[in-house]
């Protein structure tokens, strides 16, 4: 029953649990340093890393960075966590980020192709769910973190719904950025080689632009109400989904302009990275390594089945090949629509679908994981 302000709370149970399991993990070399220095190692090796898959162009470089950074100095003794008040920023933030990809021209697009749209969203969360059931069955992941780890959604978004639903937000994560990579690689190369489509000049990223800082204010004001909101009801996953809804609202009828300066994503990506990040150990890692080849086989599976999907738009409806193949990709959305903007597709419909497949899986996937759950258990009880 996830509160996101008891989240350090969680952890610590976790790690008792895990201790509690087997033998406690000797120091790692971070250990007897001194706090301030394990911290400042954490923000050089997360600048780094985060640098160098920026340049290179990696989908979610912003979060993967920080992440990759926090599970090598966690896995190395650093012993360090990220206090709740950041971290429900953050997932203030995130609700903003959602919020900001729903204008009124997708919202149109999805009014006027709402059957279409509704039947390649639920054939998408269905196979994606089935492939999580299958996981489940088989004992390489547990039924609910299997299902969220497959699910076809912002990969930040299932990471913090899967934690606030009583999933490993640890594999779940190493289940999403692997299928965004997948994916936003996949779409690439589909469109340069299948389509012959140049990519054109990457969008230059500005970090520090020119910004109202009273409408930012505003904004970050809504958002964070809306968040302590969702932590004092204890809403599962509500300090993201109740900044969604709320900025949302404001955004479409005009009253915000939902333009985030990069430097202040940039800080949310890194504070989600680093609560997950940092709560790996090695035996997850283990883990995670030994459910590879299984979950590298599910992102293809899915991934060719959006395909039949996006065969089927053109082949029915004459919708434009790249464009049906882009809509239907499952994920993640913030690739997709730097791929869509560079690219000559019909923008609001790809947009449309991504978003509308988006916001069933945040209102549905409670729903699946606890279905698969209940479907898992007298299976495991049996053996």
């Amino acid at each position: 029953m996830g509160d996101q302000a008891d989240l350090p709370d969680k952890a610590s149970e976790a790690a008792a649990v895990i201790a509690a399991t087997g033998p406690a993990p000797p120091p790692g070399m971070l250990t007897p340093l001194p706090v301030t220095v394990r911290w400042g190692i954490l923000l050089a090796i997360s600048l780094t890393l985060s640098t160098i898959l920026f340049a290179t162009h990696i989908p979610g470089a912003l979060l993967l960075g920080p992440m990759a950074a926090a599970i090598l100095v966690a896995t190395n003794g650093a012993r360090l966590s990220v206090h709740r008040y950041p971290y429900i920023f953050a997932h203030s933030l995130l609700g903003c980020i959602i919020a900001r990809s729903l204008d009124l021209e997708t919202l149109k697009a999805v009014a006027l192709d709402w059957p279409i749209f509704l039947a390649i969203v639920m054939a998408v969360i269905s196979a994606s769910s089935l492939l999580g059931y299958l996981i489940a069955k088989a004992d390489i992941l547990p039924g609910t973190t299997a299902v969220w780890g497959t699910s076809a959604g912002a990969a930040s978004a299932m990471v913090l719904m899967a934690e606030a639903h009583g999933a490993d937000a640890r594999l779940v994560a190493f289940m999403q950025y692997l299928r965004v990579v997948f994916v936003a690689t996949g779409a690439s190369i589909v469109a340069a080689l299948v389509f012959r489509i140049s990519g054109g000049t990457a969008p230059q990223t500005v970090w520090f632009p020119e910004t109202d800082w009273l409408d930012l204010g505003l904004t970050l004001a809504a958002a964070l109400t809306a968040a302590s909101v969702g932590a004092r009801l204890k809403i599962p996953a509500g300090t993201m989904l109740l900044p969604l809804v709320v900025t949302t609202i404001l955004h479409v009828s005009g009253l915000i302009s939902l333009h985030l300066p990069q430097w202040l994503l940039a800080l949310a990506y890194g504070v989600i990275g680093w609560r997950v990040g940092l709560t790996f150990t090695r035996r997850i890692l283990r883990h995670a390594a030994s459910a590879l080849p299984q979950v590298v086989g599910s992102i293809l599976v899915l991934m060719a089945f959006c395909g039949g999907l996006a065969f089927l738009l053109w082949w029915f409806m004459g919708i434009d090949p790249l464009t049906a193949y882009l809509a239907t990709s499952p994920g993640g959305l913030d690739s997709i629509a730097i791929i869509a903007a560079s690219t000559p597709v019909d923008m609001s419909f790809v947009m449309a679908l991504q978003t509308m497949r988006l916001i069933l899986i945040i209102l549905l996937g409670p729903q699946i994981a606890s279905f698969v759950a209940r479907r898992i258990k007298p299976a495991g009880a049996k053996g």
